[in-house]
């Protein structure tokens, strides 16, 4: 099964308001231009060295989603091109991306990353830091003139359980609609991003309106 069959295949089942993040990590620019030349245009690394390298050498009508967690002292490596950062879990993070962002006199698009999940393991902010950065970022735009918070961003319990995964994404779904009148030059809550190849049907059903499909397009790492 080809790179690009499974793209299209892939693509054929997703309604037309979904967007679809090919989620690219670990996988050789050879692989990632297959994708391309299926007409592939949004690609997802977790790490900002390797998106660095592949974006020095591969066309420049991508569109480049850091999709892992980030540390804040790497934000200056992929602030020049930067599509979107996912998994913003932090005021901290927000003002590196925002500083990092002024220097490249651009304005960088940004996903909160709320914690859905069960697990310790996962990063996000809880609904309250979620509000109280909403807050801020409203009420200060001066300061935050070089982001844009674009949507919000969570990951289901890692599980079998669909009723369990169905659950959190809903309780996601709830808490972005509660937000998603919130409109400044800054902020407006338009993408729900949620699902992965596992659950990405499941996600859809329940709002999402942008997936990250890795291991359904390019094969098991």
């Amino acid at each position: 099964m080809s790179i690009s069959k499974n793209l299209n295949n892939i693509k054929s089942q997703l309604p037309t308001h979904v967007t679809l993040v090919a989620v690219s990590k670990t996988k050789p620019v050879a692989e990632l231009m297959e994708a391309y030349d299926a007409g592939q245009r949004i690609f997802g690394e977790n790490k900002i060295q390797e998106m660095t390298d592949k974006w020095e050498v591969m066309p420049k009508d991508i569109e480049w989603h850091m999709i892992g967690h980030v540390q804040t002292n790497k934000v200056k490596y992929m602030a020049p091109y930067v599509s979107l950062i996912h998994g913003v879990d932090s005021l901290k993070l927000l003002q590196e991306i925002n500083k990092q962002a002024a220097k490249n006199n651009r304005v960088i698009d940004c996903l909160l990353q709320v914690y859905i999940a069960e697990e310790e393991s996962k990063f996000g902010l809880d609904e309250q830091e979620l509000e109280e950065l909403l807050k801020l970022v409203q009420n200060d735009k001066e300061n935050y003139k070089n982001i844009r918070i674009e949507g919000l961003m969570g990951m289901a319990t890692f599980t079998e359980n669909k009723n369990q995964i169905e659950k959190e994404f809903k309780h996601l779904k709830t808490i972005f609609d509660k937000h998603n009148q919130l409109e400044t030059s800054n902020l407006k809550l338009e993408t729900l991003s949620m699902g992965m190849s596992g659950d990405y049907q499941l996600a859809i059903s329940c709002g999402s309106t942008m997936v990250r499909i890795g291991s359904s397009i390019f094969g098991s790492r």
